[in-house]
């Protein structure tokens, strides 16, 4: 299946409108290795290593951190990342579920789903529900290395290869089901429909700096949700209308981008850069612009929802459904979240600054390539949360390393919804959002997040938590 065309940052949609220099500068990105990550290959590589009090759960979430790399590897959008993420997670629960006969197996409850075909006698769950889970993810990414070196170093720490034999082969089995309905999901359309069209007017999105890149999945709404009715079920209201007017409500929110920028305190600026979470990030250095590949939105919140399951000790089945429902729920929230981008169209802040109050001003962070209303990482986070105070607690606090990888400090949360606001509020910081879309992002994600565990979750873990 693979993960080209718009599914890399680095995408066809280029606008090669830009002044031939830097069009040199993007075209030299596809021959000489401007590109890193936060650690080079060969330190990736030593990162292939198991702890000392291996398990299974631990095992897991290593692969879990593999996958990641090779989503940052392959410079994957953040809506790609998280389907990826939604069908490796899924491949390796019903494995177990199945392997087990276990309650619990999502399918019956997935549209156009069919159930795994039955698993032999005698088979070690574990072993087959991780071979499905990277069976799946080798897949679905362009890049297989990463995957490839964890798996020969996770067969290494097994019994020997005839014993595990009909594990592996049924965890094979079960994720070429996966994969299968992962191809039906109209995904594999989507890779030749229509480019987004050209602004029509100035209220309409228009490619950002540096790199002036076409809206990327313009047609993400068009693809099969695990649990929503349709794409636009929790559509947020209307944004305000555009308008250029000096004394304009939509010129007001542009002004408070403006200030809010120039005013940043230290710590707004930590948040802001903590929660970045930009998969392709440029760095002008005298005539180049190398880039640095860093973590998406969804792959933030996977390793959050890792980072939980090892607090509280979860064994192997519930760390894989801790996964699989997070994963699940930053899916469907992508998917509601680009529905309503593309309809909404609207434009950037650093284009309407530009235009009308400052044509050097540059936001904190760099400007996705993709239109503004609502929030990306509001809607996503915030469905994310939902999921994880249901299986964690509201008041679940954790130290989150995520970005430490990136050179930033570790920052402290007393909930997931605490993360989650933070996260939301990184964005107007950050320069890319208008409050509004941040705020109705939130709801809009709140709504998802809970959706997706009352669709999913079992009748015993009803009532709910309460999240305000």
């Amino acid at each position: 299946m693979g993960s080209l065309g718009q599914g890399t940052w680095l995408n066809r949609n280029v606008n090669f409108r830009m002044p031939v220099w830097r069009f040199f500068v993007v075209f030299s990105w596809c021959l000489i290795p401007a590109c890193r990550s936060a650690a080079d290959h060969s330190a990736a590589d030593a990162a292939l290593v198991f702890p000392d009090d291996r398990t299974a759960s631990a095992d897991f979430h290593a692969g879990m951190e593999t996958l990641t790399r090779s989503i940052m590897e392959d410079i994957l959008s953040p809506p790609v990342a998280g389907r990826v993420y939604a069908y490796a997670s899924l491949a390796g629960w019903e494995t177990w579920c199945a392997a087990t006969s276990s309650e619990g197996s999502l399918l019956p409850r997935l549209p156009e789903a069919k159930p795994l075909p039955p698993p032999p006698e005698d088979i070690d769950a574990a072993v087959a529900s991780m071979q499905a889970f990277l069976s799946t993810a080798k897949a679905l990414v362009f890049t297989e290395d990463f995957l490839a070196a964890f798996e020969r170093e996770w067969l290494n720490g097994l019994p020997g290869e005839e014993a595990i034999a009909s594990s592996r082969a049924y965890g094979q089995l079960a994720a070429e089901h996966i994969i299968r309905y992962a191809q039906s999901d109209r995904y594999p359309q989507t890779r030749t429909m229509t480019k987004h069209p050209e602004p029509e007017d100035p209220g309409s999105w228009s490619p950002t700096p540096p790199l002036f890149m076409g809206g990327l999945e313009p047609h993400w709404n068009k693809l099969r949700p695990f649990t929503l009715d349709s794409a636009s079920q929790f559509a947020p209201p209307t944004h305000l209308p555009y308008s250029d007017a000096p004394n304009s409500p939509f010129m007001a929110l542009v002004k408070e981008v403006h200030e809010t920028a120039a005013n940043l305190t230290p710590e707004q600026e930590a948040i802001a850069r903590f929660w970045d979470c930009n998969p392709y990030v440029t760095e002008e250095q005298a005539h180049l612009m190398p880039g640095i590949k860093k973590i998406t939105p969804g792959g933030h919140w996977m390793a959050i929802a890792g980072h939980a399951a090892r607090q509280s000790r979860m064994d192997y089945p519930s760390t894989l459904r801790a996964y699989t429902l997070t994963a699940i729920a930053l899916h469907d929230a992508f998917i509601s979240c680009w529905d309503e981008k593309y309809r909404s169209n609207l434009v950037r802040p650093e284009t309407v600054i530009n235009r009308s109050m400052d044509p050097n001003w540059k936001p904190l962070l760099e400007t996705p390539p993709f239109p503004e209303y609502p929030s990306g990482h509001s809607v996503v986070s915030s469905s994310a949360t939902q999921v994880l105070t249901q299986l964690f607690g509201p008041d679940f606090a954790f130290t989150d390393s995520t970005e430490l990888q990136f050179g930033l400090q570790p920052r402290s949360f007393s909930s997931f919804e605490h993360a989650a606001r933070e996260a939301s509020l990184s964005r107007l910081y950050g320069g890319i959002h208008y409050k509004p879309a941040v705020e109705l992002g939130v709801v809009q994600g709140m709504q998802v997040g809970r959706h997706v565990w009352q669709k999913l979750s079992a009748p015993s873990e009803t009532p709910e938590v309460a999240i305000p």
